[in-house]
């Protein structure tokens, strides 16, 4: 019992907790909205969504082959080549639903043989905005 009591005392010890922070991270937080946007592409930003991933391995041929497949027979989806050592991975789409991006994975699961539905950040399309 006596090896216990130090430790009851212990946790029951409370203190005060300052936080310094430098003010400029108050300006970033405000800004932050502004940072989402891509760079040198006026007016794009990005956001969380999804995109269907048609390729993954390690040749980079492979993975421009299926990009250029891809593009043939769907020129009106944005496709996206990433590389994360060892492998190469291609993705298609900048979808706001899971719905969406299911939609195209059933249309090309006849070309390509792994399809995987993957949350990305993704390039938001441009809302159309009524002309006032």
């Amino acid at each position: 019992m006596a090896i216990f009591l130090p430790a009851m005392a212990f946790a029951q010890t409370r203190g005060k907790v300052e936080v310094i922070k430098d003010p400029l991270i108050d300006t970033l937080m405000a800004r932050r909205a502004s940072l989402g946007a891509i760079k040198g592409i006026p007016g794009v930003e990005t956001g969380s969504g999804y995109r269907v991933q048609i390729f993954f391995g390690s040749s980079r041929q492979a993975a421009y082959d299926a990009q250029a497949k891809f593009n043939e027979e769907y020129p009106e989806y944005r496709t996206y080549v990433s590389y994360t050592e060892p492998n190469f991975k291609v993705r298609a789409g900048d979808f706001r639903t899971r719905l969406e991006a299911q939609k195209l994975a059933g249309e090309v699961r006849s070309m390509f043989t792994s399809i995987f539905i993957i949350s990305d950040r993704i390039n938001l399309p441009k809302t159309d905005q009524p002309n006032d």
